[in-house]
């Protein structure tokens, strides 16, 4: 992998400053990336000098950090390594595929031995880098698939993510037909009790927003496209439930019906962004995968390819 070398001249208003909080605040090093750093000589240097986070800046100072430092991964491969990926795009900076559904995106505890997409990335780098997931899909889940290629861009997409930069879409296929037909969901996630996977709606749980808009309905079930405002974990899945609709095939939140469909409905379908290190806006799109278009055999096909 290309050293990535961060270079940042201090100005005025940062006179005085701990070099310390310059890189935590200004350029956005995570805690565990300085940590890092903070043990290989050279990568952070003052006016080509090498010092410590406790140096105290001067307006017109020169700083030079290199991003590259890494752990090292000690991957163990899978035969995730023999995964096909469908890559949308890629630089020196990030990966962005799409995901097929029923592959897990990280090694699963319950199943350490099965393909996983981290291992066909790091396959496909050659072990140059180890990736970092930014928008975790579930194994049911296909779709658009964003990956940093270094903890500081991880952390800075993160930030993107949470600061709401980083804007998703989702398509799912849901049981009947909502009322009204666009809207919100606001209510709060927490785990279910007594469950490891499982999550459901209460009043003490996290905060957790979904913006949804019907798009087509056919054979008794919706198309909708979902806007998640918040990340919990099965979001989209458990909002849809507790407003009467869960997505077609999910076992956890529905009904499993394996004649209809083998996995939950649900399909990564937009992300767009700016990129972290060039600021180029981004956009990607995966078309609606062949299992959930079975679904709704009733809207015309030429429809479905020229929207989704």
């Amino acid at each position: 992998m290309t050293e990535r070398v961060l270079h940042h001249t201090v100005t005025d208003a940062e006179d005085g400053l701990p070099l310390r909080t310059l890189l935590r605040e200004t350029l956005g090093i995570s805690s565990s990336l300085l940590s890092r750093l903070k043990r290989v000589s050279g990568a952070i240097q003052l006016n080509g000098e090498c010092v410590t986070v406790r140096a105290v800046l001067r307006r017109g100072d020169e700083v030079r950090v290199s991003i590259s430092v890494e752990e090292n991964p000690h991957i163990r491969l899978t035969d995730g390594k023999l995964l096909p990926l469908s890559v949308l795009y890629e630089d020196e900076d990030i990966l962005v595929v799409n995901k097929a559904a029923g592959i897990y995106a990280h090694r699963a505890s319950t199943a350490p031995e099965a393909p996983c997409l981290l291992d066909a990335i790091y396959a496909h780098g050659n072990g140059a880098y180890t990736a970092h997931l930014v928008n975790r899909l579930d194994r049911g889940t296909s779709g658009v698939l964003l990956a940093a290629k270094s903890g500081y861009v991880h952390e800075l997409l993160r930030r993107a993510l949470l600061a709401g930069t980083l804007r998703r879409s989702y398509l799912a296929v849901v049981e009947g037909i909502p009322v009204p037909a666009e809207g919100c969901i606001d209510l709060p996630i927490t785990r279910a009790e007594g469950s490891i996977i499982k999550r459901c709606v209460s009043p003490h749980g996290d905060a957790a927003r979904t913006r949804y808009e019907s798009v087509a309905v056919g054979d008794g079930c919706t198309l909708v496209r979902l806007f998640p405002e918040t990340g919990r974990t099965h979001q989209l899945r458990v909002h849809m439930s507790a407003v009467g609709h869960p997505l077609v095939g999910d076992w956890l939140y529905g009904t499993e019906d394996r004649t209809r469909i083998t996995r939950p409905a649900l399909h990564s379908h937009t992300l767009s962004f700016e990129h972290p290190i060039t600021q180029e806006p981004l956009s990607f799109r995966a078309p609606l995968p062949v299992d959930m278009k079975a679904l709704l055999p009733n809207i015309v096909e030429g429809w479905l390819k020229d929207d989704f």
